[in-house]
């Protein structure tokens, strides 16, 4: 027994040594490669210099971060591969796997394009806008028309309740709606039926080409969309008076597309970083731009000699009456109507509650900060 007992334990013994020697032999075997990163090609809309390539290099940041580098993002402005307006049929073809957008810039194939994100005013700002694209039906209504309607291959997301644009920049200071007739001016999407029915003559051009246009007087005034975007492209270099406040653009967001195959074959948790990496953008856009625009203002104002106005509020009821003109013939589209209808009936709702619980922020403002408006 007793031999048999030294034997067992030397059996134990060796075993146990043999099974280390195993686990060391493991440990200190190579470790796997890592899965090389998915690597997307997004091009945007909008100059190198604009920072709405800062806002889109904030949603690359938190894509790749989030996915543990397994997703890389090859960013590109406007022109790298394909025009500003261009994009989505890059998206559609797969030239491209991605691009930084608004939905304006392709609302010459469907004008109802223009109710996500530039459409008619009915008193919701950008954000409750973005709030019915998750609870009001609005993101069913994008499918329907990209997908269904358009027969696009692409998968998008919107985000960024963009700040209302302003009126924009001109030789004079506007200070009635009289002073539209017979301009010519620069905007895009359903403003541009809007300023007509104002009676102005529009050109729909990319930011890059607002400036040299003024410059040589194809027109004679324009909006692009912020007091940051309009400094660096020059604006103050050919007009010094810049109305603030206008009806035209007032609930706008970027657009996120995907070419469809190339979405649909990630993995579900790369999709949903994809998709939710927008929702983390859309707070950091918004935190950049309350900073930038605002300093930017600021600028232009003290440092290049802008005159910075708000526009009367005559002007913002001429908008609304002419939105009233254009409306009607463009309701006979049985989508176009059911969008609107959808988003009348949201801000009835949400915007009632907004304005009935909202304190009056301008009264707080101008309490600790007299004269300044």
């Amino acid at each position: 027994m007793a031999g048999k007992e030294l034997s067992r334990r030397r059996f134990l013994k060796g075993t146990t040594v043999a099974g280390g020697a195993a686990v060391g032999t493991a440990l200190a075997a190579p470790a796997v490669l890592a899965q090389a990163p998915i690597t997307l090609k997004m091009q945007s809309s909008w100059p190198a210099s604009d920072v709405f390539q800062e806002m889109a290099k904030q949603y690359v940041d938190r894509v790749q971060e989030m996915s543990g580098n397994r997703i890389k993002i090859d960013l590109l402005p406007a022109g790298a591969v394909v025009g500003a307006f261009q994009v989505q049929d890059a998206c559609h073809d797969g030239t491209i796997d991605a691009a930084h957008t608004v939905p304006v810039y392709w609302y010459g194939k469907n004008k109802a394009a223009s109710l996500f994100g530039t459409g008619p005013v009915f008193g919701g700002d950008a954000n409750q806008m973005i709030a019915w694209l998750y609870h009001g039906g609005g993101y069913e209504f994008y499918r329907e028309l990209t997908q269904d309607i358009l027969g696009l291959n692409i998968v998008g997301f919107l985000s960024f309740g963009m700040p209302a644009q302003p009126l924009g920049w001109f030789k004079d200071e506007i200070t009635e709606a009289g002073q539209l007739q017979g301009l010519k001016y620069r905007t895009v999407g359903l403003a541009a039926d809007l300023f007509q029915a104002m009676g102005a003559s529009v050109a729909q051009l990319p930011g890059g080409e607002i400036v040299p246009a003024m410059e040589r007087g194809v027109i004679d005034g324009f909006e692009f969309n912020n007091p940051t975007s309009d400094m660096r492209f020059g604006a103050q270099d050919v007009s010094k008076n810049y109305m603030l406040a206008s009806y035209h653009q007032a609930s706008e967001s970027f657009e996120y597309i995907f070419n469809r195959d190339k979405f649909e074959s990630l993995p579900p948790d790369l999709q949903a970083i994809l998709k939710y990496g927008v929702e983390a953008a859309h707070l950091a856009n918004y935190a950049l731009a309350m900073n930038q625009y605002s300093a930017d203002l600021q600028k232009l104002a003290t440092e290049s000699g802008v005159n910075v106005k708000r526009t009367p509020d005559s002007v913002l009821q001429v908008q609304l009456e002419a939105w009233d003109k254009i409306l009607p013939p463009l309701m006979e589209d049985p989508f176009f109507a059911k969008v609107v209808d959808s988003q009348k009936a949201w801000c009835e709702r949400v915007v009632y509650y907004s304005l009935q619980n909202a304190p009056d922020y301008k009264l707080a403002y101008q309490h600790y900060f007299p004269g300044k408006i």
